[in-house]
């Protein structure tokens, strides 16, 4: 046999395609080429293929091999066709039957003495294999990655000599098993160290319940971060098929490690990040800190001190939950149904409209500080809560009991049962025909438009201030939204003015 064909699969995206790696064996001078859209990493996978296959004690031809990754059409990045190619040369060869080889994927790089080495998504190659009923054998560190994948078996393979054996009959590789999930964090953080800030933890209680964005506004330590850092411990666990999906973004990166899988992400950036490290992109498109947050939080400190342009970009997926980015070679969509919390200080000093500290700032400098956020962006984002300075005399006064995280899970955990048991979904990503068949008071009604005329909101605005109602409505377990419900809702949209005098 000349020829030989072996199953493995691109990474686009989140998605994984098939891809088969076809080899050809013909007379001429003894040479390697590899065809099919492949990158530099791709083509150089011949020096390591020929070297792993020499040291793993298997002949290399001395004739003019061509190999071909089709389609062709589809781009070929990294090392992870080393294993597939190996193997389809093999075959060409005659060292190793063809038969055995139906039914398998072939993911996984060479080191040039036959050990296989981790490659990036392996993850999403699994979630894809799982539709092909076929059984994917990966390298051993992504045994335990790709397993998280329902549906699909998994094998995991140390080297190549290891692989064969296992084609051969000689030896058979072992399935690949979830990790166990490590232990939370030694320092995990309870809303129940909090002190004070009645009115800021009730927001970021609705925040959880409906998934709804929060920016924080306030002078220096008062306790912003310290609100936001606690946001995942009051979240109820991911779904299964939830921490999957999160996973499988979390692969596609350089580190991931699969005992944090059960995990919410929250990603934090720096202001410094560029708009392609927060949106994704690259020549290779990869997940950006959006996508990396997916299912979860999404947190933005120093919120006017990131540039414009930057947080410009984050308009679509707060829009649409989903990020889709072109390039030359061709167009990668990545999930991003992120919750957006940021926060801020209320001028260059920080204490603008503090009652202790007089703030240095002209109304020139406030006006150009503000002036960094646009307005369709803070449309986007539902509540705007200011945090205030607490004296000492607050701080000892509100040392009696308060909710820890668990106690107020419990509440957030009903309220989102109820959300998706009435529309399948939670508040924040209700349509405005969806959000507008709730039951709602009549003197609720009129509030809502007094307060749309008197505040100039948008009809976005509108429509997501009634959803923070009807978030408000299920931690009260009512099934109208009343006229209380509104005003609770009117009130943390209207502290936004406030934030802007």
């Amino acid at each position: 046999m000349t020829l030989a064909v072996v199953h493995t699969r691109a990474l686009t995206g989140v998605d994984a395609l098939p891809v088969a790696v076809e080899v050809h064996l013909s007379g001429g001078l003894p040479a390697m080429s590899i065809v099919g859209l492949a990158e530099t990493a791709v083509r150089e996978s011949k020096d390591r293929v020929r070297a792993a296959i020499v040291n793993s004690q298997f002949d290399f031809p001395a004739r003019k091999i061509t190999v071909n990754l089709a389609p062709a059409d589809l781009p070929k990045t990294g090392g992870r066709y080393d294993l597939a190619i190996a193997l389809g040369v093999l075959v060409a060869t005659g060292q190793l039957p063809a038969e055995p080889l139906r039914g398998y994927e072939f993911v996984g790089e060479l080191a040039l003495g036959g050990a296989l080495r981790s490659v990036r998504g392996a993850l999403a190659t699994a979630v894809a294999a799982a539709g092909s009923a076929h059984t994917l054998i990966v390298p051993a560190e992504n045994a335990g990655e790709a397993a998280l994948a329902s549906k699909v078996k998994v094998l995991r393979a140390a080297s190549l000599l290891q692989v064969v054996a296992h084609l051969t009959g000689r030896c058979r590789l072992q399935p690949g098993t979830r990790p166990g999930e490590s232990a939370p964090p030694d320092d995990e953080r309870d809303l129940h160290d909090v002190r004070g800030q009645h009115y800021a933890k009730r927001a970021l209680e609705i925040a959880a319940a409906g998934a709804h964005n929060l920016l924080l506004v306030g002078p220096p330590g008062t306790g912003k971060t310290m609100l936001a850092s606690r946001l995942t411990g009051i979240l109820p666990p991911l779904s299964e098929a939830e921490a999957v999906e999160s996973a499988t973004i979390a692969s596609l990166g350089s580190r991931f490690d699969a005992r944090t899988w059960r995990r919410r992400p929250f990603r934090q950036p720096h202001h410094t990040a560029s708009a392609v490290a927060l949106i994704g992109g690259g020549g290779t498109p990869r997940p950006g800190e959006v996508s990396l947050a997916h299912h979860g939080i999404l947190f933005l400190d120093e919120l006017p001190e990131f540039n414009r342009q930057v947080l410009e970009v984050l308009r679509e997926p707060l829009e649409n939950g989903r990020i889709v980015i072109s390039r030359a070679a061709g167009t990668a969509e990545f999930p991003a149904r992120f919750q957006l919390v940021a926060a801020m200080n209320p001028c260059p000093c920080g204490y603008a409209h503090d009652a202790q500290r007089q703030c240095r700032c002209s109304p020139a400098q406030i006006a150009r500080y503000l002036s960094r956020l646009s307005g369709p962006l803070l449309d986007r984002i539902e509540l705007h809560v200011h945090v205030p300075r607490l004296s000492p005399t607050e701080l000892r006064g509100a040392a009696g009991p308060r909710d820890s995280s668990q106690q107020v899970r419990a509440r957030i955990t009903a309220a989102r049962a109820r959300q998706r048991l009435r529309c399948g979904k939670l508040n924040a990503h209700l349509s405005n025909a969806e959000t507008e068949r709730h039951p709602v008071h009549p003197q609720g009604l009129r509030m809502l438009d007094d307060a749309t005329q008197r505040l100039q909101l948008s009809p976005r605005a509108y429509h997501r201030t009634l959803r923070v109602a009807r978030t408000i409505a299920d931690l009260a377990d009512s099934e109208e939204i009343t006229a209380a419900h509104l005003a609770e809702a009117i009130t943390l949209r209207g502290d936004r003015a406030d934030t802007h005098e």
